[in-house]
């Protein structure tokens, strides 16, 4: 009778399918309760390679998906807030955190009925994310319920659809080939299923049910860990430099990593029975498949400085194109990482904007007493046009990815954050403006004879370099005072005491220069350092309401 039993693909096709959504159920309901939480850690403990290697394993562990944790690791390492060298060490950890995927379902998936095991999950899962729908707690703990269950029935349609059949299947054959056949059919099933923690199970299953012994199973999972690499690979195909070279780490990795390990790999199982006395093959191998990615990061963690070294020299090509340096790299769905990004992209901003704000005001500076009438004409002059046109397109990248962050699910002090800094990008901008819109008129001040419009121009110049290095020195404090400055009533002093001279100075001595073109440059200068005095409250003390600059 069980000759005649026929394999039952779609019954365990069907398994395999249950399992990766019941594992993409518990991917998105962890996320959903604690990803937050997960993307702090990652963020505030990885200022070294081995505690990106403990914090990646961690988490990894927790959430059950590698494929999140890189996202995250992306994410921060393109807003610079870790380095390449701990992003790679993240990434080892993560190879480990996916080892315990097999020890939960070694440990629970063959020791009882797991049907009957997963239906309760299922079940009350099922209640709580359909009925609890409109509080977000509960319905993520039914989901997170719903997923584990998921994962278990697929467990229990791949393990008995083998079972049915393992009298039938004699795999004699491949042993003539050696044991690296089973390391290419490990590689090429996980390539193509794109889960390592669901070939991990079909193994067990297969080793449960008697169809291979612990080598075959333990070479299959060496293939496993160098077939999870094609998912990764193909992932980075079209994405950033970044995304390539983590890619390329983790290729190396377990590529290195297995092939070590085949070639010792009857020793390393003989010696680890013998240490451990385990007398359970199954567990035998989910511990051989811990110490596999153990032995890896061993032998990886001395090279980690030189290997991001030579991956920083890969794939410069791909380098994201664009003005801004570290939002084009980082995804807008890891809003910790994206507002810092942003952040940073906005302290470009600045530097920018005062660079062509210096510029407007040396245009034209030149000794011009000792300077050879052939060097004044070959002189190259600032682009001022050209400086301008890079803020607004600066602006420009940045507000269309402060547009994608605000899609996410952000926090009140997320959103919060985000407005103040598009804020203060926006009146940065019209700082410049100001001054843009003046600057001809400013040339001609520094060109004119008559003493007393040299005497503003000189005064205005003055003005305007005192205050950008006052609001220069302000943002490098470490603290900032709770007091907000009243930039705005000081600049407004100063507006008043130039119009007044100016009046009183004509009164005296007219000139031919337009009194309403001075008056109009007055005017835009002080507004061009209320703007950027606006912009730099709405970015350090987070001052999410429209400044009223009169």
């Amino acid at each position: 009778m069980i000759q005649n039993e026929i394999f039952d693909f779609w019954k365990f096709l069907a398994g395999i399918g249950l399992f990766l959504w019941g594992m993409h159920q518990l991917e998105t309901a962890i996320k959903e309760l604690g990803g937050k939480s997960f993307r702090h850690l990652l963020q505030r403990f990885t200022d070294t390679a081995w505690k990106g290697i403990l914090v990646g394993t961690l988490i990894t562990a927790i959430l059950q998906s590698s494929s999140l944790v890189t996202l995250m690791v992306l994410a921060f390492l393109g807003a610079g807030v870790i380095n390449l060298k701990n992003a790679i060490g993240v990434i080892l950890g993560a190879n480990l955190g996916t080892t315990v995927t097999a020890w939960i379902v070694a440990t629970l998936g063959f020791k009882m009925s797991v049907a009957a095991f997963s239906m309760p999950f299922l079940g009350l899962g099922s209640l709580l994310f359909l009925f609890a729908s409109s509080r977000p707690l509960l319905r993520n703990i039914g989901a997170f319920s719903v997923g584990f269950g998921l994962l278990f029935l697929g467990l229990d349609f791949m393990k008995t659809a083998i079972e049915a059949v393992a009298d039938q299947i004699d795999l004699s054959e491949f042993h003539a080939y050696g044991l690296w056949i089973y390391l290419v059919i490990g590689l090429v099933i996980t390539a193509l299923i794109q889960s390592s923690s669901a070939m991990v199970v079909i193994i067990l299953s297969a080793m449960s049910a008697g169809v291979i012994e612990l080598t075959e199973g333990a070479v299959l999972i060496i293939g496993a860990n160098i077939g999870t690499t094609v998912t990764v690979g193909i992932g980075s195909l079209n994405g950033p430099a970044d995304k390539k070279r983590l890619a390329l780490a983790h290729f190396l990795f377990n590529v290195i990593t297995g092939l070590l390990v085949f070639s010792v790999i009857t020793p390393l199982i003989d010696l680890t029975m013998s240490i451990f006395f385990i007398s359970d093959p199954l567990m035998e191998l989910v511990l051989l498949n811990t110490i596999i990615n153990l032995i890896g990061i061993i032998l990886f963690f001395p090279f980690i400085p030189r290997l991001e070294i030579w991956l920083k020299k890969r794939f410069a090509k791909f380098e994201p194109k664009g003005i801004s340096v570290y939002t084009k790299n980082v995804s807008p769905q890891v809003p910790e990482a994206a507002i810092a990004a942003l952040e940073k992209d906005i302290h470009l901003a600045f530097e920018k904007t005062i660079e062509f704000m210096i510029n407007v005001w040396n245009v034209g500076e030149s000794d011009k007493e000792n300077i050879s009438i052939w060097r004044k004409i070959l002189q190259q002059p600032y682009d001022l046009g050209g400086q301008y046109k890079e803020i607004k397109l600066l602006e420009d990248e940045l507000t269309k990815y402060h547009i994608l962050v605000q899609e996410e699910n952000l926090s009140i002090v997320e959103a919060q954050k985000l407005t103040s800094l598009m804020l203060a990008l926006r009146t940065m901008v019209y700082g410049a403006k100001d001054l843009k819109d003046v600057m001809h008129n400013i040339n001609d001040m520094e060109d004119e004879e008559d003493k007393l419009v040299r005497e503003f121009y000189n005064e205005l110049k003055g003005f305007t370099f005192d205050f950008l290095k006052k609001i220069r020195e302000y943002i490098l404090q470490e603290k900032f005072p709770q007091e907000i400055p009243d930039w705005i009533g000081e600049n407004g002093k100063h507006y008043k005491k130039f119009i007044s001279e100016l009046y009183q100075k004509i009164k005296v001595k007219p000139m031919e220069f337009p009194v309403s073109t001075l008056t109009n440059v007055i005017k835009q200068v002080v507004s061009g350092m209320d703007n950027l005095g606006s912009a730099v409250i709405h970015w350090k003390h987070q001052k999410k309401d429209v400044i009223d600059i009169g």
